[in-house]
């Protein structure tokens, strides 16, 4: 119990740190993307080697991306739509109230 307080404490901490949210909404925003790709990759029965060649990158690349480990270009999300035969759609919205 005294770790997960302790975690918890940490993050609180580290939240206000300057540049702290800013760095968190990029992480979640790359995990997700890579989920999705991930899913669409699954879908269509492809391996990571199989979608990186159509998408012009490496197997390695494609591990990282779908993990979360890289905040994309929108040239590489570029590729990698067209390599899923999907919509790249990139909106800006105000917050819902």
């Amino acid at each position: 119990m005294g770790e997960r307080s302790d975690w918890s404490a940490l993050r609180e901490r580290r939240m206000t740190e300057p540049g702290a949210v800013e760095a968190y909404a990029a992480t979640r925003l790359a995990y997700e993307l890579g989920r999705t790709v991930r899913a669409l990759r699954e879908d269509r029965g492809w391996s990571q080697s199989e979608l990186a060649g159509s998408a012009d990158m490496t197997q390695s690349a494609v591990a990282r991306f779908e993990a979360g480990g890289t905040v994309p270009t929108l040239p590489v999300l570029e590729r990698l739509a067209r390599a899923l035969g999907a919509e790249l759609v990139v909106q800006l919205r105000t917050p819902a109230a």
